[in-house]
């Protein structure tokens, strides 16, 4: 915490979020994410998991895990003086969850006044869909972004669990998380975050809300020109079975794009005959190869890139030459933390493993302070949970 710059556990001391404790109670996608955010950027982050539980976190990497069952009331009180020492909690639960384990923010800051108190819900901790349950295609419906997604006549299409889990609910919950914290060196306290993965998606799409009364659109969905209604502003298959995409939007882009085609405005006009615009481009692109493109188009400002799988994407000369992705050793594709800091980058433990859940108990309840006979009876009543890795031989 601030006002003891105590930390538990391994960490980086050029990171920005060094220093930084965070207790995350176990969940699903956004939560997770969110986690791991704070410890890409230097947070000693602590997954609280349940009893018993073999539910698997592909975002745990750097973080451990101790597992506690919070409806016991010493499992509960361990809880309470995790979080005394803790500067943020992410609650993924629906409303009253907590409260009822009497944990919740209002339980937990009255003994840590500094304790920065994140919920993560779909829908956020009023109103009638409070205590509803639902998952990203839910909240994206009911942001209003989901119906503006898809091919024309085709109904709407959810763009995996993308926008509404890890946009609109991760991503913004972090961002709540560093401003708390950011003002919590000024007032010395802390508060409590309602992140709405409903309202996080509506703000991530804000742009998309104040446009719609502009030229870009008005059509019905998947007629406009950024959502592949134009030929300008869509991706065409190439000759072996890969893809490009165009996105030649600006009239000099669009210019560009003609001349390396070989076409001209007449052959192809840019703000008209869309369908029959989309017919002749998908036949010339069928003709050359995704690397043949790729050579024609790279280094203009055409507005052309290939479209790569998520193994092409780290072999590509620009994000080789950034570095901007990692390849573990079991040949899993990992982007690095973003943004860059100048001074202080982020850094994902990519070699690392998940933890398995009460992995780490013991040793984070000996850090917390906790003595060894006091560990031991609180394993073997069932308190706590401690297991053992299984070893790969």
């Amino acid at each position: 915490m601030i006002d003891n710059l105590t930390s538990y556990g391994p960490q980086s001391f050029e990171m920005p979020l060094r220093k930084i404790n965070v207790l995350e109670l176990a969940g699903l996608a956004p939560g997770p994410f969110c986690g791991m955010i704070l410890a890409d950027f230097g947070a000693t982050v602590i997954r609280v998991d349940k009893i018993g539980l073999k539910q698997r976190d592909y975002v745990a990497h750097g973080k451990r895990s101790i597992a506690l069952n919070l409806k016991s009331p010493k499992g509960a009180e361990i809880f309470r003086k995790l979080s005394n020492k803790s500067d943020v909690v992410i609650d993924p639960f629906r409303k009253g969850v907590m409260e009822r384990l009497k944990l919740g923010p209002e339980d937990l800051m009255k003994t840590n006044k500094m304790l920065i108190y994140a919920r993560l819900t779909g829908f956020g901790q009023e109103g009638p869909y409070a205590r509803m349950a639902g998952h990203d295609i839910n909240f994206l419906g009911l942001s209003g972004l989901l119906s503006l997604f898809g091919r024309a006549n085709q109904k709407p299409t959810p763009p995996v669990n993308f926008a509404a889990d890890f946009a609109g609910g991760g991503l913004t919950c972090a961002l709540g998380i560093v401003m708390a914290l950011y003002e919590r060196t000024q007032s010395q306290m802390g508060q409590v975050i309602d992140a709405s993965m409903v309202e996080g998606s509506a703000y991530v799409g804000s742009w998309l809300f104040r446009t719609q009364k502009s030229i870009l659109w008005g059509r019905p969905r998947g007629q406009n020109v950024l959502d592949s209604g134009a030929h300008f502003y869509d991706t065409y298959e190439t000759q072996d079975g890969k893809f490009m995409a165009v996105g030649a939007l600006e009239p000099n882009f669009y210019s560009i794009f003609l001349e390396k085609l070989g076409l001209t405005d007449d052959d192809v006009p840019q703000l008209s005959n869309f369908e029959e615009s989309k017919a002749k481009l998908s036949e010339i692109f069928k003709q050359k190869t995704q690397e043949e493109w790729s050579r024609i188009f790279d280094g203009t400002d055409a507005c052309v890139t290939p479209v790569l799988s998520l193994e092409e994407a780290p072999r590509h000369p620009h994000n080789k030459f950034q570095d901007s992705f990692a390849v573990t050793k079991n040949g899993t594709v990992v982007p690095k933390p973003s943004p860059r800091l100048s001074r202080t980058p982020g850094k994902s433990n990519f070699e690392g493993v998940n933890p398995v859940p009460g992995e780490n108990s013991r040793e984070i309840l000996a850090e917390f302070g906790f003595g060894k006979d006091e560990i031991n009876e609180y394993v073997s009543s069932g308190v706590v949970q401690q297991v053992l890795r299984k070893s790969k031989l």
